[in-house]
């Protein structure tokens, strides 16, 4: 085998100098036979190794019976199965080879988004660790919504991933928009829906009259736009940063995202901001009522007047004890309406199994409870002296006189008249020696 510049100077005398092949020969010291492989090549020439059999042969029918049957099959199981006691790495690379044969390739496409069209959504977990007061702290979850023609980011943190607070998180993050995009892509999130949304996401979606996508299962690609965004979140947004709580750590995203949202994206060769406008024009309006208003559950309070939202427990006035009563609850707020009466109104609590207790609602309860305990014990008195017999004192009548002897006695009328003295005969105003 020659070298690779000998196969150059070989081609370069017999095309360029017209030199005979028996004289290219004669002048590189090589033989006739090997100047006439050089000229009969156009490609260079490359040492190739004799190509020897692998192991794999011998059981490369029975991996093709495998992968035929289950073309997802692990090289792993694979090797348990057909009883592999080699290395790993060569099995592997031969199974790698095969399973395309049998497991056709799905290839992913661009796509282009017109303005309007969707956003994407998805729950980002900051790996932080945020205060959420009563001495826990935790790691709540991000809603991040990207919309896919402007490639516009709008983020925020929930208390929790439940379909009540994920219907918050969408309302608030929408109003900051003003518009709703025509549909919003989700993966399959137990708050949204799995296969398909839950009631009352579809609800939501009825309100808002958009359409909510559910991806396949392992399906990433199919949320690219909002996945990048959450590593852009964890890599441009998060490091050097502390925050005294969830409002704090809503107030700098919001801060940041107005400076994210006007850089340069480099696939777009545009800032989003630039194609907001035109974007939000291809969404929907925005409904007039919101869910916050809308979503609510009942409850019938009990003597143990608190309510439970989440994991937390807030109380409620005493005063709605055994009425039917209407629960509202979002991201900041638990309301509790007794009819068209506020019987509790509470900031929401982010920590985790507490209690909270309105001081007026427990000093009412601790004066009922007083109140009901003097009543009990007048009552039990009561029943212990009616059992000995002496019972409560009895009242005495007493005899009433005629109203029209008043009138006589002060002589407003005919025949009136007091008499001081009576039946004594001493001297009165109308004595019976007078007459």
């Amino acid at each position: 085998m020659i070298h690779v510049e000998d196969w150059a100077e070989i081609r370069r005398l017999h095309r360029a100098e017209q030199m005979p092949i028996r004289a290219i020969a004669r002048h590189l010291g090589i033989s006739k036979n090997t100047v006439k492989r050089a000229l009969a090549s156009d490609r260079p020439p490359k040492y190739e190794r004799p190509l020897k059999g692998s192991a794999v042969d011998a059981v490369e029918v029975q991996i093709r019976e495998l992968l035929k049957q289950t073309p997802t099959m692990p090289a792993t199981v694979i090797a348990e199965r057909i009883g592999w006691d080699r290395g790993i790495t060569i099995l592997k690379e031969r199974v790698r080879e095969l399973r395309p044969v049998y497991l056709p390739a799905d290839p992913v496409s661009r796509t282009v988004y017109r303005p309007g069209e969707l956003a994407q959504c998805d729950l980002w977990f900051p790996d932080v660790d945020i205060p959420l007061g009563y001495g826990q702290s935790g790691r709540p979850p991000v809603l991040v919504i990207v919309s896919g023609y402007s490639r516009v980011i709008a983020a925020r943190m929930l208390p929790s991933r439940t379909t009540g607070d994920l219907i918050d998180g969408h309302w608030r993050l929408l109003t900051g928009w003003g518009a709703v995009p025509k549909m919003l892509v989700w993966d399959n999130e137990a708050g949204v829906g799995r296969g398909r949304p839950t009631s009352q996401f579809a609800a939501f979606a009825g309100l808002l009259a958009t359409k909510i996508y559910l991806c396949r299962p392992r399906d990433p690609e199919a949320k690219g736009l909002v996945e990048r965004a959450n590593g852009y979140l964890e890599t441009s947004y998060l490091p050097g940063r502390t925050f005294t709580g969830p409002d704090d750590f809503n107030t700098q995203l919001s801060a940041w995202l107005a400076v994210a949202n006007r850089r340069l994206h480099r696939t777009l060769a545009a800032r989003p901001a630039e194609r907001w406008e035109a974007d939000r024009a291809g969404m929907l309006t925005l409904p007039p009522i919101g869910p916050p208003a809308w979503w609510k559950f009942q409850t019938r309070i009990g003597r143990d007047h608190y309510i439970r939202v989440d994991t937390c427990d807030y109380s409620v006035h005493p005063r709605a004890i055994g009425k039917l009563v209407v629960v509202r609850s979002d991201t900041e707020e638990v309301t509790v309406l007794a009819g068209e009466e506020v019987v509790a109104r509470h900031a929401r609590c982010w920590a985790r199994h507490q209690t909270i207790t309105d001081p007026e609602h427990g000093a009412a309860s601790a004066r009922m409870r007083g109140d009901f305990r003097h009543q009990q014990a007048a009552r039990a008195r009561d029943r212990r002296l009616a059992a000995t017999g002496t019972g409560p004192p009895q009242l005495v009548e007493v005899e009433q006189r005629e109203l029209g002897s008043y009138d006589r006695m002060f002589t407003l009328i005919e025949g009136g008249g007091a008499t001081t003295t009576g039946e004594t005969g001493e001297t009165g105003e109308t004595g019976e020696g007078d007459r």
